[in-house]
């Protein structure tokens, strides 16, 4: 699938997309911040629909090793870390804008346990308890895939990921997908359905 043109170049770093770096006030959660974002990033002018319906149909998140896969400019990560200051909230993507904007409205939310690592970096040993996600469906069904079975097999024993896939773009679909491929001891369902997002919950025994 195509990336849409306002969305070419968030996916990786692009030096060549000037930053045009900006101030927002946003609400996540019930709580309101003011985070900064730039272009050349996913959803750099608020939050998206998509993250905003996952945030309003996930509990609060469990455990103390937290992960938000795709962090763009942080909108999952700060929601974390802000429900659950003593855990760790690690905070993955490709994108190098996306981590350093997400550390430094981190850093400016006096948020202290947050990490951003491109993915290759995060050690191989953690697991995570909680999994909050805006998977990049545009990224075609092969990469999405890829990113779904790299990140969800570390879920911790009585952990739980929580995705949001839109479902025009394949909710449905990606939900029978992960009932297929992940191994014996996950289970998924569909948690919600919000203004034709499917809210999907992977849950590990």
């Amino acid at each position: 699938m195509t990336p849409e043109p306002a969305a070419q170049h968030y996916f990786v770093s692009d030096p060549a997309v000037p930053e045009k770096p900006r101030r927002l006030t946003v609400e996540l959660r019930g709580r309101t911040v003011e985070v900064g974002t730039a272009a050349g990033i996913f959803s750099p002018s608020g939050l998206d629909k998509g993250t905003a319906a996952l945030l309003r149909n996930v509990p609060e998140p469990e455990g103390s090793s937290l992960l938000d896969i795709g962090c763009g400019w942080g909108p999952l990560t700060i929601a974390l870390a802000q429900a659950a200051p003593e855990a760790t909230v690690t905070a993955v993507d490709v994108n190098e804008r996306s981590l350093a904007l997400t550390a430094a409205n981190a850093r400016d939310l006096g948020l202290t346990r947050v990490e951003t690592h491109l993915p290759e970096d995060v050690p191989a040993e953690r697991t995570f308890d909680t999994i909050w996600s805006n998977p990049p469906i545009r990224v075609g069904k092969e990469a999405l895939h890829e990113i779904l079975g790299l990140w969800l097999p570390r879920l911790a024993p009585g952990g739980t990921a929580w995705l949001v896939v839109q479902k025009n773009l394949g909710g449905d679909t990606v939900q029978r997908w992960l009932q297929e491929t992940l191994a014996e001891g996950f289970g998924v369902r569909r948690a919600a359905t919000d203004k034709g997002f499917r809210i999907i919950a992977v849950e590990r025994d």
